[in-house]
This record gives structure tokens, sequence and C-alpha cells, in this order.
């Protein structure tokens, strides 16, 4: 794809990676495809250096090697699509996943759970059925002289 027609890959609305930081890799694809499985190099793989990207905060930085810690290596993060026959498509497909990996780790964390107590109701209810199940079983015993 020329760049003029891409300028970046646009991850949110603050973060665009240039196309100047993303590599591609071409192999031969595995799975449907018939004779042309063989010649054709559709399978694509999308290489990012997360570690030494210039559109990231230290901030950002900092969250995404740490979510992503365990797919990157060196820093770096590869994404292979092999899933489409023709290599325009694993190429859109693989530009599609980066986007939504990166996104998704970027997110900033969910507010921690502030701790509740039972309301007046809702302890009045438990005690109520309690005592309910309390004399059903009290009627179940023998009598007692």
């Amino acid at each position: 794809m020329p760049a003029a027609h891409r300028p970046g890959l646009r991850v949110n609305a603050g973060i665009t990676i240039p196309e100047s930081e993303l590599s591609w890799r071409f192999s031969r694809s595995s799975g449907p495809g018939g004779q042309g499985v063989n010649t054709a190099d559709s399978r694509a793989e999308l290489v990012w250096d997360a570690a030494g990207s210039a559109v990231l905060s230290p901030l950002q930085r900092e969250r995404l090697l740490e979510r992503l810690s365990g797919r990157l290596v060196d820093g770096v993060l590869t994404i292979a699509a092999s899933e489409h026959r023709a290599q325009l498509r694993n190429r859109d497909a693989a530009r599609a996943r980066l986007a939504a990996i990166v996104a998704e780790a970027l997110r900033p964390p969910s507010p921690s759970r502030r701790p509740t107590t039972a309301g007046r109701g809702a302890k009045e209810r438990r005690l109520k059925a309690k005592k309910q199940r309390t004399d059903v079983k009290r009627l179940r015993r023998p009598p007692h002289d």
C-alpha cells in the first residue's frame, strides 16, 4: 500500500501509528487456496516496535509494555494474519487486529470497586427469611413432652 493512501494506522482518537513505524513480512500461508497456496505469499505479518515508538507518551508506553508483556519480543509486537486467501485482505486483517490490541492495552484501568454494606431493608428481609426457615424446621420436630 502506498503511504499516500494510508497516512498511518489509527488506533484511537489520540493515537495514529505512522506507516514508517510499521513493517511487513510475507510468507506462504497454510490453509485453503488450492494450487495457489504453494505459490502465493498470502500470509501477512505486521511488525511494530512498541518500545521505540515515537507516538506514545511515557505513560502510554509503560502501560502498553506492561499489558502486552506476554506478546512482545524485545519490545516488538508481531501480528500474523493468514485467514484469507488474498494477501490484501490479510494485510487489512493484521492492521485491524493491531489497532484493536493496542487500543485495548492503552485503555485506562477501570476504577476500583468501592466496598459497600447491605442496606437496612436487605438485612431485615434476610433475618425474616431465616426466622421463617427456623419455624418450618421447628414444626417438623417430634413433639417434646
